[in-house]
């Protein structure tokens, strides 16, 4: 008799969770600070259940009741050091990135053949890598933040092995693609900054999982410098798996779970064996042949891709993005022509990046005193009081700097007698255009689709590392056939700042026109919807910010 009781109530369960939980949640979902929680009399906390458990109500565990297990309960101190170990992954997997342009010219020399044949690898890795981003974050919401980047970080440093031992250039090739694929890249990290902070106070953590992306675009080819001119191309990628083991197992020991569906279920555990039997997390009411049907995993896969075909907002702020970073790569092409009128070795080019990476600082610095001002908005009148448009005020400042300093670049490059100094100080604008707008269209994004915002993100990232991959077909005949002889560099730079007037022109678009092109978004239309809703309807329920602790009234 109290076996079939059992069963009943585990049916139950499955029947409610059915009901109040979807098939799979979209990537990097950020919980708003004034969703409709359970009223604060009926909430207990769960984390000492033993007090009273006649008194739980919900058969399925959510976010709300039981708070204080969750990342978002980590002290500031923990959230940092995972924080900063999720930098670490990110310039790993970008350093990847860039740092193999160092061994095309020595890969080509000892296999004898073209260097254009070899920097293909550059290419399939990066236009793979947008493919694995999205293949991969969908995981991490069913299974786990933990266990998918572990999983990705250790087949990438298989492959890295086959790259280092290989035989041949296809060989080569095929590690590359195998590599890009494997990457997580930031849909997963922007996951765990969802994961650990609220809609209000996620901004500082959004720009610094940014900063990194950036950065180890930027250590990649500095640090290949020294590779390319003192150690064998082998090196570059036996260095790549070194860094990428190094980062493995730091985030192995140090970084915990994050992802709420999967500590909930972790806590439902915990409080069944306390003797609560009627309580159950998020994934426990279904099995796994339920979870994972062909259909239910290719929604999850696709949504990404729906969106960016679907949706103005993510459409057009992800083309923006991808074309800005295309512009970037196309503009990088330039440095080896460039700088060897000055007769730059190998060290000295890549030294020659650090005032990108000085650009990126200074504009991550930038966003500070923005931050504080809408956070304190936020703090004061509700997540949702500050409108999306705002999150783009300061990027209506600095995105003109993207094709300033394009043309400033042409034409202070032209070789001696002006200083090399001149085109590197000009970079430095390029690298803050880039960052923000990499930042700002992120931003812009999370605060318009709020619980879809990871699907939108996505396509953002989609888009920067399709193009720039792409970039890598055109940017060589770009610099060699554009322009008379003696003004090609300048020709093919001017030309690049051309085209950046054209990318900056919609973000001026998107501040004044905003609400209208939301009102023409699904998704961001519904979200919109929900917000006046929260912000304006009668009987809004209480705020629980942490369970038998302080409740504000939204």
């Amino acid at each position: 008799m109290a076996t079939n009781e059992t069963e009943r109530d585990k049916a139950s369960a499955s029947a409610e969770l059915h009901e109040v939980t979807p098939s799979s949640s979209p990537p990097t979902t950020i919980r708003p600070v004034n969703s409709p929680t359970l009223p604060v009399s009926t909430v207990t906390p769960l984390s000492t259940p033993s007090t009273n458990p006649n008194t739980f109500r919900a058969t399925v565990l959510r976010e709300e009741d039981c708070y204080q297990c969750l990342a978002y309960a980590y002290p500031k101190s923990k959230k940092w050091i995972i924080l900063t170990i999720m930098g670490m992954v990110q310039i790993s997997m970008n350093y990847n990135a860039a740092v193999f342009s160092n061994a095309v010219q020595p890969i080509a020399k000892d296999f004898n053949v073209s260097e254009d044949y070899v920097r293909k690898g550059q290419m399939i890795f990066l236009l793979s890598y947008a493919f694995g981003c999205e293949l991969w974050a969908p995981w991490s919401e069913e299974l786990g933040r933990k266990n998918v980047l572990q999983t990705s970080l250790g087949l990438v440093n298989i492959w890295q092995i086959m790259c280092a031992t290989s035989k041949g250039v296809p060989q080569i090739l095929a590690g590359r693609f195998l590599g890009g694929l494997s990457s997580a890249g930031g849909s997963v990290t922007l996951g765990i900054v969802a994961d650990m902070f609220e809609p209000d106070r996620q901004q500082y953590a959004v720009a610094f999982v940014v900063l990194t992306s950036c950065g180890g675009s930027v250590v990649g080819p500095v640090v290949g410098g020294f590779i390319q001119q003192y150690l064998n191309w082998r090196w570059n990628f036996w260095i790549q798996l070194i860094l990428g083991a190094a980062v493995q197992l730091i985030h192995l020991i140090w970084v915990p779970e994050t992802r709420s569906s999967v500590l909930l279920d972790r806590e439902a555990k915990k409080l069944r064996k306390t003797g609560i039997k009627k309580v159950y997390g998020p994934n426990e009411g279904r099995s796994w042949r339920e979870r994972f049907t062909v259909r239910e995993v290719g929604k999850i896969w696709a949504r990404p891709f729906v969106m960016f075909c679907r949706e103005p907002i993510v459409l057009c702020l992800s083309l923006l993005s991808g074309f800005s970073d295309a512009l970037i790569f196309t503009f990088l092409e330039s440095y080896g022509y460039t700088f060897s009128q000055w007769h730059f070795s190998p060290i000295q080019l890549g030294l020659a990046f650090i005032p990108l990476l000085i650009g990126y600082v200074i504009a991550y610095f930038m966003f500070f005193p923005f931050f504080k001002k809408q956070q304190a908005l936020m703090m004061r009148s509700g997540t949702d009081a500050l409108v999306p448009e705002q999150r783009l005020k300061l990027l209506l400042f600095l995105a003109p700097l993207l094709f300033i300093g394009m043309f400033g670049f042409a034409w202070t490059a032209t070789g001696p007698p002006i200083p090399w100094a001149a085109p590197l100080l000009i970079s430095v604008l390029i690298g803050m255009a880039n960052l923000a707008v990499y930042m700002a269209t992120i931003d812009y994004m999370v605060a318009a689709y709020g619980p879809y915002a990871s699907s939108a993100t996505g396509g953002n990232g989609f888009a920067r590392d399709l193009l720039a991959g792409l970039s890598a077909l055109y940017a060589k005949p770009l610099y060699h056939n554009i322009g008379p002889k003696g003004l090609r560099l300048q020709a093919a730079s001017t030309l690049l700042g051309g085209l950046a007037v054209a990318v900056v022109i919609p973000i001026y678009i998107f501040y004044w026109y905003g609400p209208w092109i939301r009102s023409k978004s699904h998704f961001a239309k519904k979200v919109e919807a929900d917000r006046r809703a929260r912000m304006g309807g009668p009987g809004s329920l209480p705020v629980v910010e942490s369970l038998g602790a302080k409740v504000s009234q939204t």
